[in-house]
């Protein structure tokens, strides 16, 4: 930090003073980068010094819901608003109680990468996907009048409404499409010098499309790309893209994360430094996008989530690696069982050995710090799976119709197992012929399998399955 020569004298005090939170807080993030995925998920960067010299004792992190920060005088009040010393100030700008989950989410996302990592947390996994791509939109003064960004076709419906709605059609940007993820040569067709920005998610949701990341970042990075990587089916606990190189990773919080359906919220962690040839006055563009979408577009923008969210989102994190691992096991029993029944003539789901991406999955998704006795970490591939019923779209609305403990609902990530059909529910407005080219047919039923005993689950689809 340094002080601007027009800001009075008394601004200094405050300055020096905020060395040593700064240091202590430095402290409690290195000691916690030497500790394992769990303890981090368990503790954050929540201290047992904080708790007892400021927090009464309390073992739990503090809910503030407070709309606004106090300040003691005006030179305190300068110095924080003009970003001289830690404050939240607001919390449309920034909350004591997200900034622990922020600090957290930085450091799971980080674990094990090699790179330092920031965390910006907003109310929807939609406002993170938007927190991320608009700063790569913008004209450069002396760039090219046009400008292009390449993403996989297989996203998200509420990603694709935004791109080609929001982005497209509203503001005239160029998105070139890729139908094959798996197809390196097909993200170099699509690639050029006007390209802004790379988007990819993984596993996708309902397709299960996978790709390689590691030649997807080689790639993206000779242009000087940064990658955006949706990984919120594959948690930090099954995947952490910025090991491999991905330049920023968002997560619909909501989801996986947020496992127990209390809570919406989004996450954008980014790697120190990104990949861009964007040009942008505040050196922290580059060096940390995070903490730069948060001072300047965020605070304008004002995709804050609540802070009942945020501890709802910091509770569910604490077990996210045993949770994970379960609802995978889970999963992989019941697309095993539909793998086989006759009234079902495909399964996508990357844990099966027979579906065509399972290869590139394995090399990329496993359960951190798990073991197979031979130093190996192992494979789980998540809660998240589509299977198409044979015959006629009016087959799968009636084994959809016939469910009896699984949620129909266009949720997913629950503890509890919740189906969908996407192309009447979460991709119904991407029109018919984007959803034939995402592969998104009507037979489709997407399945989020939960902690319920996979036995349950499989008798329930089975019922479902024989009214056919």
């Amino acid at each position: 930090m340094r002080l601007d020569p027009q800001h009075s004298p008394g601004v200094q005090k405050y300055v020096d003073a905020s060395k040593r939170l700064i240091a202590e807080r430095e402290a409690t993030m290195a000691r916690m980068k030497t500790m394992k995925f769990d303890t981090i998920a368990v503790h954050g960067l929540y201290s047992m010094e904080e708790a007892l010299v400021q927090n009464q004792g309390a073992i739990i992190e503090p809910l503030y819901l407070a709309t606004s920060q106090a300040y003691r005088d005006a030179d305190e009040l300068e110095a924080a608003l003009a970003y001289l010393v830690p404050t939240w100030c607001y919390t449309r700008i920034a909350n004591p109680t997200t900034y622990y989950l922020e600090w957290m989410l930085a450091l799971l996302e980080g674990y094990r990468t090699g790179s330092d990592t920031s965390c910006l947390v907003t109310a929807s996994g939609m406002s993170a996907i938007m927190s991320a791509v608009d700063p790569f939109l913008v004209k450069q003064k002396d760039g090219p009048e046009r400008m292009n960004f390449v993403s996989s076709i297989q996203v998200y419906g509420g990603t694709f409404q935004h791109f080609a709605v929001r982005k497209i059609k509203e503001r005239g940007v160029e998105c070139r499409w890729v139908l094959h993820p798996e197809d390196m040569e097909e993200w170099k067709s699509k690639i050029d010098g006007e390209t802004r920005f790379v988007y990819m998610e993984a596993p996708s949701n309902p397709q299960q499309s996978f790709c390689d990341v590691k030649a997807l970042t080689d790639l993206a990075h000779a242009w000087e790309v940064p990658v955006i990587f949706d990984a919120t089916c594959a948690t930090p606990a099954l995947m952490r893209p910025i090991a491999h190189g991905v330049d920023i990773v968002v997560h619909s919080l909501t989801k996986s994360i947020t496992s127990g359906g209390l809570a919406i919220g989004g996450a954008l962690i980014s790697r120190k430094p990104i990949v861009t040839k964007i040009k942008n006055d505040d050196p922290r563009f580059k060096e940390s996008f995070a903490e730069y979408v948060k001072f300047w577009p965020y605070r304008d923008s004002g995709p804050s989530p609540s802070p009942f969210n945020a501890l709802f989102a910091l509770n569910d994190l604490r077990t996210l690696r045993s949770k994970m691992d379960l609802v995978s096991r889970n999963c992989q029993k019941v697309a095993e069982f539909l793998k086989t029944h006759p009234r079902v003539y495909r399964v996508d789901y990357l844990g099966l050995p027979s579906y065509h991406l399972h290869p590139i999955a394995k090399k990329y998704m496993k359960l951190v710090d798990s073991g197979d006795g031979a130093g190996n970490e192992v494979n789980r591939y998540g809660h998240l799976m589509s299977f198409r019923v044979d015959g006629p779209p009016a087959n799968a609305r009636k084994v959809f119709d016939s469910f009896k403990i699984i949620y129909r609902a266009t949720d997913l990530g629950r503890i509890k197992s919740v189906a969908t059909i996407p192309a009447i529910s979460t991709h119904s407005q991407q029109g018919e012929e984007a959803r034939r080219m995402a592969d998104i047919p009507p037979q489709l039923i997407r399945l989020c399998v939960g902690g319920e005993d996979p036995d349950d689950i499989i008798a329930d689809i089975g019922q479902a399955l024989n009214k056919i």
